[in-house]
């Protein structure tokens, strides 16, 4: 993937659905809350131009009670892939509330999901709170690597040594 995500949402990858549908269940009677971040469709296999949902993240010191989650700002990372957000209403509603709709501002798609958390429990919204058709795309997001560098690199690096100024 470039610099920024590519094109038009195309839809939500199934582990990320399900992902959030059992954090939510966990969650319950609280709120869940999550980022949601996307993916190039070339990189989970889709031979189209556009992104897939493919992550949800879990914010650190979220606070959630039966009404609400509030999510530390500061805690947020500064991800050119975010995409929108993801939360439940244990109430079962599945529209945005005056509050979500103030919070809707950034980003291209949030979701809302509700108990009793199965996977036709929830829908997506564009910023402005209106109903958007959203596909479950059955496709895997790519293992993401925390380094660059792999052990067949170390393992190179220290056969050759550090003769060169390499990164060891």
């Amino acid at each position: 993937m470039g610099l920024f995500r590519s094109g038009e949402i195309l839809g939500i990858a199934e582990p990320a659905l399900e992902f959030a549908l059992a954090a939510s269940e966990e969650a319950h009677p609280n709120e869940y809350m999550g980022l949601l971040r996307g993916e190039d469709a070339s990189k989970v296999g889709l031979d189209r131009n556009g992104t897939v949902l493919t992550d949800v993240l879990v914010i650190p010191g979220t606070e959630s009670n039966p009404v609400s989650a509030t999510v530390k700002t500061n805690m947020v990372p500064n991800d050119l892939r975010a995409a929108g957000s993801i939360h439940s209403h244990p109430n079962g509603v599945l529209r945005p509330s005056d509050a979500d709709l103030g919070t809707f501002g950034r980003n291209e798609v949030h979701i809302i999901v509700g108990a009793p958390y199965r996977k036709t429990d929830w829908k997506a919204f564009d910023r402005e709170g209106e109903e958007l058709n959203l596909p479950v795309l059955d496709v895997e997001p790519p293992e993401e690597e925390f380094f660059d560098i792999t052990q067949e690199d170390i393992d190179r690096e220290l056969r050759e040594g550090d003769d060169d100024g390499g990164w060891l």
